[in-house]
């Protein structure tokens, strides 16, 4: 079957086929008569304009690449709502690919990008080292998201990860919880600002002698092991920190299977503020991050260089609220923290 023609919707609609053209091109020149018949004569036909005539004859695609680090991880998907609502306002449409957490698969969906001539790149949680992140840059526009290092010398949009945290451990340490592990997010990308952001915190409530950092991940399973390795202890916490809402789920589910109550027994604190951490049954206290805003923000930016790619660097650091939930509440009173028989 062949494919309607602009030819076929200017003989639908009796007119010229220059008229169509300027009517798929959103041409102001149109009278609003002409435009209706015109749309009309397409819908009826079923015809679509031609993208890629239309690319080669403007030399532009109006596109932006969005390369997520893990499409699984909410906190991204917010941050990506926020690039399309603001990419739409201005006329640009969103291509997106998951890393699968895997610098390898970045690369290649970084240079699928580059072969569809997308017009700028958001790497959001990108694991792409400094020198790979940095050919981007030099390839196209590009602004990274939450993380990775301003070595690259592109553009960042991210939340200050390590006031974020020394926040989380304020609030625990003015509950009057002493003992406080953070659950680490490994090679996450933000997790050396947050794990330092930990440090602080706990040096400033004079607590630097009982810091006590545990290697776990960014998502749910990476919680598991480390929940049964802190409820052998001798010592055990009566608050954790972990590195995301992803961890702190997971380490909810964890506590309540070995029949602990949060925050009877143990507090907890997330960091993303993402949507999980409001539902009913989770009520997470977390550190949040203005995802929404992040993403337009981002979108802003790489706007800004697509018009004006002169300047060095743009930094954009936004910063972090704690939201108290039903997750934390003062320490337990001396009782020992064992699972239930």
């Amino acid at each position: 079957m062949n494919r309607p023609t602009m030819e076929d919707v200017a003989e639908r609609a009796s007119v010229s086929r220059a008229l169509v053209s300027l009517v798929m091109n959103d041409s102001p020149q149109v009278s609003d008569q002409k435009r209706r018949a015109v749309l009309r004569a397409a819908r009826e036909l079923g015809y679509r304009p031609n993208l890629m005539a239309r690319i080669l004859a403007q030399q532009r695609t109006h596109t932006i690449g969005v390369l997520v680090d893990d499409l699984r991880n909410p906190f991204f998907g917010e941050v990506v709502d926020g690039i399309e609502a603001e990419a739409a306002e201005h006329g640009f449409r969103v291509l997106i690919l998951n890393g699968h957490r895997d610098a390898r698969r970045e690369v290649e969906a970084v240079e699928t990008f580059l072969q569809l001539r997308v017009e700028g790149m958001a790497l959001v949680g990108a694991r792409l080292d400094d020198s790979d992140t940095a050919r981007v840059g030099m390839a196209a526009p590009c602004v990274m998201v939450a993380g990775g290092s301003v070595r690259s010398g592109v553009d960042t949009v991210g939340t200050d990860d390590r006031r974020g945290a020394e926040l989380a451990v304020e609030h625990l340490a003015a509950l009057g919880h002493t003992r406080i592990v953070h659950m680490d997010g490994g090679t996450n990308v933000s997790a050396a600002e947050r794990r330092s952001g930990y440090e602080s915190g706990m040096r400033s409530a004079g607590l630097g002698d009982l810091v006590d950092i545990r290697p776990a991940g960014d998502d749910e399973t990476d919680a598991l092991g480390v929940i049964d390795e802190l409820l052998a202890d001798d010592d055990p916490p009566t608050a954790i920190f972990a590195f995301n809402d992803l961890l702190a789920a997971g380490a909810l589910n964890r506590l309540a299977d070995a029949g602990m109550t949060v925050p009877g027994d143990v507090s907890l604190v997330g960091f993303d503020n993402t949507f999980i951490s409001a539902l009913r049954h989770l009520s997470l206290t977390t550190v949040n991050q203005p995802t929404l805003a992040m993403g337009r923000l981002v979108m802003a930016t790489l706007l800004q260089r697509v018009s004006d790619g002169s300047g060095g660097p743009i930094r954009h650091t936004l910063q972090p609220e704690l939201v108290v939930r039903s997750t934390t509440g003062p320490p337990r009173d001396g009782a020992v923290l064992s699972p239930a028989p």
